[in-house]
């Protein structure tokens, strides 16, 4: 028979009907009924309609080993392809678990490698969708090909175009890899992301653990640090995502969108002086002031609950996307410690890699003390934050609200660590060391002959704080710019963000690797 085009295209389309069975509709089903969406519809909830253009539907494993000639499904248990996202070009790929259990093989890997490459090669944001029980056995050292190759992508696209991923089912061995070195990872409530489950936990140490234990989303929240944001499902998930993707640009030599705010610059905000009381030692929760500041009181916040005493996250101030890292008093004192100095140096990293200005709001003792921080290697982790903020070129402000002593100095952000303009309150408190322990080593001796050691110190610390603690000590030196009234605290720091709007975008690539 003659070949027609309606024949070849009733071809095409039965074959493309095969690629969308995936695995079966009793697989399909079976997922719908755990709560899930099946890959096909996250790649549809998360771009805008229509806009999904499929790459690598027809690729097909070819490994003949363990009866796999017989287990063959278009596209290989992974969905690629580009789409948008409100209009922004993104590049996709969702693992589908139906398909031999979302695993990887050399195909399924191919895959993602293009998909990740072009995205570079065309200066757009990745989104991946993981679902995959980790590589495919049966493929042996073809794995090595399919899984570490993605995992070179992913390293040589940090810090040229933003890789975002979700983890929306088993996450686990090398795909747990690749999502670690992404720039942000959302986690449904439910999930698990390791590298090594609870049965070779069990093996090699004994030790009996869930695998929701070991590498749920709570656990990695609060402990781990790994996960950045937990949704509640599936398109909880999709639509953090979404929102995520909004502050971050399409790559490195971008900035972000800057969108028509209808809060007022210039507005005052009284209310700071009723959340943050004048005693230094007082607590108060640092994201009300973050929520005061911030156009329409609006703040994405990033790895909530891990290193509390640090809050970290997104807001928009007239319209400009901007990072903040601020220290919380209510958690810790505001000390910072090990996990808070690598999620600070982590961020400040990554709002340099994307152009997006970095705001500090600085509340702190300085670093934790103690034997289990400094063997934790204290010393290493606040380094990472130090050279972070050096190398960090994009706009930089700091307002110091109420102290800032010791390490969380450099640590928090003055010029000579980079920053551009540093503002201070009236109360601020600046120095090396707090009051009573700098009095009683400069004054130890005559504290010693005094016959009323406790009122001689409770004197020089007075003295001593007023003269160097306050902000406007520093302000004579030229540490801080300018002392400032808590109420015109967004006023001001709107004001020399677009004086640094126009400041040289860096000409080299800025990488983004995990800390």
């Amino acid at each position: 028979m003659e070949p027609t085009w309606p024949a070849e295209i009733a071809r095409l389309q039965e074959r493309e009907a095969q690629a969308r069975a995936a695995g079966g509709a009793e697989r399909l089903a079976a997922q719908r009924r755990a709560g899930k969406l099946t890959a096909r519809e996250r790649v549809a909830a998360l771009l805008d309609p229509g806009s999904f253009a499929e790459l690598g539907m027809f690729a097909e494993h070819q490994c003949r080993d363990f009866g796999m000639e017989g287990k063959k499904f278009p596209g290989d248990g992974v969905i690629t392809g580009y789409g948008a996202i409100a209009g922004r070009a993104v590049y996709v790929y969702a693992e589908d678990a139906t398909v031999l259990g979302g695993s990887t093989g050399r195909i399924h890997g191919t895959k993602i490698h293009n998909v990740l490459r072009q995205a570079r090669s065309h200066g757009v944001p990745v989104i991946g969708l993981h679902d995959s029980g980790g590589a495919r056995i049966q493929e042996g050292m073809d794995n090595v090909y399919g899984m570490t190759g993605v995992f070179r992508e992913n390293a040589l696209n940090s810090g040229a175009v933003p890789q975002i991923v979700g983890i929306m089912g088993t996450c686990a061995g090398g795909a747990a890899y690749s999502a670690a070195l992404s720039d942000f990872i959302v986690q449904v409530a439910g999930t698990q992301l390791f590298v090594t489950g609870p049965a070779l936990v069990e093996e090699v140490h004994g030790e009996k653990v869930s695998a929701e234990a070991l590498g749920g989303a709570e656990a990695h929240r609060t402990r781990s640090g790994v996960t950045h944001l937990v949704a509640r499902d599936d398109r909880h998930c999709l639509a953090l995502i979404r929102e995520l993707l909004d502050y971050l640009p399409q790559n490195y030599l971008e900035k972000p969108i800057k969108k028509i705010s209808r809060d007022a610059a210039d507005r005052l905000v009284p209310e700071l002086e009723r959340i943050v009381p004048l005693d230094p030692k007082a607590t108060y929760d640092m994201k009300a002031v973050v929520r005061a500041i911030a156009d329409a009181g609006e703040f994405f916040e990033i790895q909530e609950g891990f290193a509390r005493n640090l809050v970290i996250g997104f807001v928009r101030l007239d319209g400009q996307p901007v990072g903040v890292v601020a220290n919380n008093p209510a958690l810790g004192g505001g000390y910072l410690d090990l996990d808070a100095a690598d999620k600070a140096a982590r961020f400040a990293r990554t709002c340099d890699a994307f152009n997006i200005p970095i705001v500090t709001l600085v509340d702190a003792p300085g670093f934790l003390p103690g034997i289990a921080q400094e063997h934790g290697g204290l010393i290493r982790h606040g380094a990472k934050m130090l050279h972070a903020w050096v190398e960090a070129s994009v706009p930089k402000v700091s307002c110091v609200l109420r102290k800032m002593y010791g390490g969380a100095i450099p640590a928090m952000g003055v010029h000579e660590i980079g920053f551009d303009q540093v503002l201070a309150w009236p109360a601020a408190e600046m120095q090396m060391v707090p009051a009573v322990p700098a009095v009683k080593i400069l004054c130890r001796r005559e504290l010693d002959a005094a016959r009323d050691p406790e009122a001689l110190l409770e004197r020089k610390v007075a003295e001593y704080r007023e003269l160097y603690l306050t902000p406007y000590h520093s302000a004579s030196l030229l540490v801080v710019d300018a002392v400032i009234q808590p109420q015109d605290t967004r006023k001001r720091i709107l004001s020399a963000l677009r004086l640094l709007e126009n400041k040289p975008l860096p000409t080299d690539k800025r990488s983004n690797p995990p800390l």
